[in-house]
């Protein structure tokens, strides 16, 4: 565990599992811990994604309401920023790889030649049918979430918007780079039981997580401080369904979805109003409108994204004052528009 000392607190007392997705603030939590106002103590993480910025403020002390119109990755929340103490043990775990299970064949039936092997895809509907067999709901969001990460370590590049996943899985230049694209994903999701289960811990606060629209659930959300708001970045990758649309199909199981295309996404996609340049200064006057009751944002931003940054400081204004922090990234981990010499911000906005 680290013991950084920051305010007088330690930093990152708790360890989050390693993350690979697209826009993961893992590199930059100790620079947005840093920034953030220090007598806050309810923190509204709207757009969660990996959950790693909720998760080190639930470590800071804080009541955490976290967020993601995704399932995917509002379950990430539920397993480790509402859970509090429930692990996955070895009967659980026993449960979930029970291969002796009838089940459906969504995953066989559309994505074997896709991204899978046939008999990867036949262990992923029987493991989700597993899931269904555990008597909680916090292991039922933990056991997703852990086999989500594992689809994530095993596809080549972390994301579904390609189609080299088999391709890559056969090629030894590529293995040898990331073994993990050789191996089944029974024994990728037994490596990470443990880190997964170590990162669960209990802050003596009670922690919600919602999968909703943000700019409708805002108004509900009454006693927040802190509002972190990490929207797609327009521009810049800003269609997540279009990189994780196996992983919301797979916890989601869809039995109403047409699947369209090479990657055979589901559709219809959900609407979120922060994909298309037409819709995005809408969609933040909206959601800047609906959070003028919350004393402190935070926003994660960057200079390769739609609109502008005098733009966006000119749509806060209209509410709050404003202070521009920026960094520069060094190396392309993230996505998101995180290329060597893209310039990120982080707009401090308060009464």
């Amino acid at each position: 565990m680290s013991q950084t000392t920051l305010f007088g607190e330690k930093y990152k007392i708790h360890q989050f599992p390693r993350t690979q997705y697209l826009g993961s603030k893992e590199k930059l939590i100790k620079w947005i811990l840093e920034t953030a106002p220090n007598d806050i103590k309810t923190v509204f993480d709207a757009f969660s994604g990996t959950s790693v910025v909720g998760y080190y403020f639930k470590d800071r002390g804080c009541k955490i309401y976290s967020n993601d119109f995704l399932k995917c990755n509002s379950l990430i929340s539920k397993a480790l920023i509402e859970n509090q103490n429930i692990t996955l043990n070895k009967d659980d775990i026993d449960i979930l790889l029970d291969e002796t299970t009838k089940a459906d064949n969504l995953i066989e039936k559309i994505f074997t030649g896709v991204f899978f092997e046939k008999d990867q895809a036949q262990f992923l509907d029987i493991f989700r049918a597993n899931v269904e067999k555990l008597d909680n709901e916090y292991k039922k969001a933990l056991a997703l979430a852990l086999m989500n990460r594992s689809l994530t370590r095993k596809i080549t590049l972390g994301h579904f918007a390609h189609l080299k996943a088999i391709e890559y899985s056969r090629n030894p230049d590529r293995i040898k780079r990331n073994a993990s694209l050789a191996k089944h994903l029974k024994d990728i999701f037994q490596s990470l039981v443990h880190s997964y289960n170590h990162a669960i811990f209990d802050n003596k606060k009670q922690n919600w997580v919602f999968c909703e629209d943000t700019i409708s659930l805002l108004p509900k959300l009454k006693d927040v401080d802190l509002a972190y708001f990490d929207p797609p970045y327009v521009g810049c990758h800003p269609d997540y369904q279009a990189f994780y649309h196996f992983l919301e199909t797979f916890v989601q199981y869809w039995k109403d979805k047409e699947f369209v295309n090479g990657t055979k996404s589901y559709f219809p996609k959900k609407e979120s109003g922060f994909v298309q340049k037409t819709e995005i200064i809408n969609s933040f006057t909206k959601l800047f409108e609906a959070s003028n009751h919350i004393p402190y944002w935070l926003i994660s931003y960057n200079n390769k994204s739609y609109p502008e940054k005098d733009t966006m400081i000119e749509l806060i204004k209209k509410h709050k004052k404003v202070k521009v922090y920026e960094q520069e990234y060094q190396n392309h981990y993230g996505g998101k528009g995180s290329r060597k010499g893209t310039r990120e911000y982080l707009f401090y906005c308060y009464n």
